[in-house]
């Protein structure tokens, strides 16, 4: 069994756990509203990010929100764009599932910027498997996300797996305390190049106010199993720090209306990482 293979029996009991319940929450919100009525039909949004990624020479962008790019696989520091722009339902207020595409614009050193081009596409679900209530065992939060490059001369799929547990330390669930660990394989079509996996495990925390501004904070250790692409790209094994912080302006029935994700991770370099979500409903 590989190890990406592992996670498919948590991920299937995940689903299992939320089919008659539904999902409604943002990947990163822990905040519970039961007063909130359940919509009577799917809710139906693009679930729109950009993100600008800061790279240096000899490093590697993955860390909490990426899974893989091959559009800056190569020796010299790089700076992208990237657009996401999955198609999400809302099936209930316990799981979403989403597919859509991903476009990619990057320059490297001493380079312009190339054209923006749709580099890949990607499928996925998100699924609360249990959920605290008040209770004394914290809510288990699951996703896993499918990604198939569709551009460039090597062809790679990857995925990428999250469970999160969440703690809420008062009753309305305005803060508590987070904990997870992330896994991430890429599978490149290549019998001598590759990119191994990386591990993420964390802990965290976070604060709504009154007005529904967010805050939430996650520090951790990133494993990364190296990478050799030839001339393009060389990393060795390391297992280094990773940061991440949000801040998300949330409804009154705790969905994201539109948020800001800072990410510094040593990937083995100090790699920056800006995102701006901001959800265009669609029904």
């Amino acid at each position: 069994m590989t190890r990406s293979a592992r996670f498919y029996p948590i991920i299937l009991l995940a689903v299992a756990l939320a089919s008659d319940s539904g999902f409604g929450k943002d990947a990163d919100a822990e905040r519970g509203d039961e007063e909130t009525p359940a919509p009577s039909t799917p809710r139906l949004y693009v679930d729109v990010s950009t993100t600008y990624t800061a790279i240096p020479a000899n490093s590697f962008a993955i860390g909490f929100r990426n899974s893989f790019s091959l559009a800056n696989l190569n020796s010299l520091s790089a700076q992208s764009v990237a657009f996401s722009l999955p198609v999400t339902v809302d099936v209930s207020d316990r799981l979403s599932i989403y597919a859509g595409v991903n476009t990619y614009a990057s320059r490297s050193e001493g380079y312009g910027w190339t054209s923006m081009v749709v580099d890949s596409w990607s499928a996925g679900f998100q699924a609360v498997a249990y959920e605290q209530k008040g209770g004394l065992f914290p809510s288990v939060t699951v996703q896993s996300t499918y990604t198939q490059s569709i551009s460039g001369v090597i062809s790679a799929r990857g995925t990428a797996s999250i469970v999160e547990f969440g703690y809420a330390l008062n009753e309305d669930e305005t803060k508590g305390l987070l904990a997870g660990v992330k896994y991430a394989n890429i599978m490149i079509d290549s019998a001598v190049l590759n990119v191994g996996s990386s591990t993420i495990g964390y802990l965290g925390a976070y604060y709504q106010w009154p007005d529904n501004w967010k805050l939430t904070g996650r520090a951790g250790v990133q494993a990364f199993d190296g990478a050799n692409l030839g001339s393009l790209l060389q990393v060795k094994p390391f297992t280094l720090p990773i940061l991440r912080l949000d801040l998300d302006r949330m409804t009154d029935d705790d969905r994201v209306r539109f948020g800001l994700t800072a990410e510094l991770a040593w990937a083995p370099k100090p790699t920056f990482q800006l995102t701006l979500r901001t959800p265009i409903t669609l029904r």
